[in-house]
């Protein structure tokens, strides 16, 4: 039991490693350069030769689906952490909403003074509604996921809504000014105006100073705002990580040849349908419209399916190979994602913004890769060392430390 359960635990943590190397390979964009580059290949970074072809297999292999299996795995992580606590009769309920609202706090602390692109707070304050879904069977949580990230769904393409009540020659003035300011925000992320690429760039390459103004002073509590947009897709994927963890699915209980056959169907509906969707995107000639409605919303039942995928490829490529050197570094990284996370966006800022290095929109699409590839190394390199001295990474044993009230151990006896 003891050799099964090590392997389950080291499973989990290296499905969770890759999430967190692959989530960096899309914030790179949002991080080294104006944000409007995410979606639309032609807004910034270059939208030709490798540079186009950066952007078109990040949205067919990655975009989206490195987020979607990052939350699957925080699904499966905090239902793992509410057992472990039940079964030791450590007040489950009161370890769950202490983790969940340092987890908040961090998640402000890193908005506010490091990068705008947090996910801590939704998830931390999605996180709170986990727990009522811990005893719910597979079954009643894949039907509950299916609906959230329906609603989700419906909610993103809503943005249609508006382009279709703002075409009515009938619209009055004020309501029409009204859906013109929403429209403009949705643009504001998915259009090559210079307007917005040259507003993106003097703000990040100015001073630390005035990149604060604007984030804990100006839009101090805007992840709230993202929490009603992306909430109900955020829960149905933390329902679908809690699935796939009952099931065994991440605990690599299944068959090689049953992890198999799930990554060769699920690529073999994704692949296909994100193809489609690329080629969408390129006849609209990269329409802001089009790009949010594909990327946000029409995308997402096969991101989903992809990240299914990733994580059956992972876990099969991964059995019997569990003491190898490459799966030993990639679990440290996981098992040290908290870190690894804001330790990325403390580099990549520093690296970037006009406070550090100021190598803001300095590299093309495929040039900012190259960082990716060094913060990669970076993880892999100094996780494992860490864990062969310490219980936790430096931030989960804060955060550890905090849920529990008290200083927990730290360095392991020689």
């Amino acid at each position: 039991m003891a050799t099964t359960m090590r392997a389950r635990i080291q499973t989990l943590d290296i499905i969770r490693g890759v999430a967190v190397m692959g989530i960096l390979a899309l914030n790179i964009y949002a991080m080294g350069g104006p944000n409007n580059m995410y979606l639309n290949p032609t807004a910034y970074g270059g939208a030709d030769g490798i540079n186009w072809f950066a952007w078109a297999f990040n949205f067919v292999f990655m975009e989206s689906k490195f987020r979607s299996l990052f939350s699957i795995m925080f699904g499966a992580s905090t239902l793992l952490v509410i057992e472990r606590a039940t079964a030791k009769s450590d007040s489950p309920a009161l370890r769950h909403y202490a983790r969940m609202f340092w987890l908040i706090v961090f998640g402000f602390l890193h908005y506010w003074f490091i990068w705008w692109g947090d996910i801590l707070v939704l998830y931390g304050i999605i996180g709170l509604l986990v727990f009522l879904f811990r005893n719910v069977s597979v079954k009643w949580l894949i039907g509950w996921a299916l609906a959230l990230i329906g609603m989700g769904m419906a909610f993103a393409l809503s943005i249609n809504l508006l382009y279709m009540q703002a075409a009515d020659p009938s619209l009055g003035a004020e309501d029409r000014v009204a859906l013109e300011q929403q429209i403009e925000a949705v643009e504001e992320w998915t259009s090559a105006d210079p307007k917005y690429i040259e507003r993106d760039l003097e703000t990040f390459r100015g001073s630390y100073g005035s990149i604060v103004q604007e984030r804990f002073v100006d839009e101090r509590w805007k992840p709230l705002g993202g929490v009603f947009f992306t909430g109900p897709e955020t829960l149905g994927l933390f329902l679908i990580g809690m699935a796939l963890f009952k099931s065994g699915f991440l605990t690599g209980e299944w068959s090689r040849q049953r992890y198999r056959k799930w990554a060769l169907v699920t690529f073999a509906i994704a692949i296909p349908a994100n193809l489609y969707l690329l080629w969408v995107q390129v006849e609209s000639g990269y329409a802001p419209r089009t790009l949010f409605s594909v990327s946000i919303g029409y995308s997402t039942p096969f991101d989903i399916l992809m990240a299914i995928g990733w994580a059956a490829l992972v876990t099969m490529l991964a059995m019997g190979n569990l003491e190898s050197p490459i799966a030993q570094r990639v679990g440290a990284a996981g098992r040290m994602a908290f870190t690894n996370y804001l330790m990325t966006s403390a580099v990549m800022t520093t690296i970037f913004y006009g406070y550090g290095l100021g190598l803001y929109g300095q590299f093309s699409r495929a040039g900012l890769y190259l960082f990716v590839f060094g913060m990669w190394a970076l993880m892999l390199l100094w996780s494992k060392p860490w864990l062969d001295r310490f219980y936790y990474g430096p931030l989960e044993w804060i955060w550890r430390s905090l849920s529990r009230f008290s200083l927990q151990p730290m360095r392991k006896s020689a």
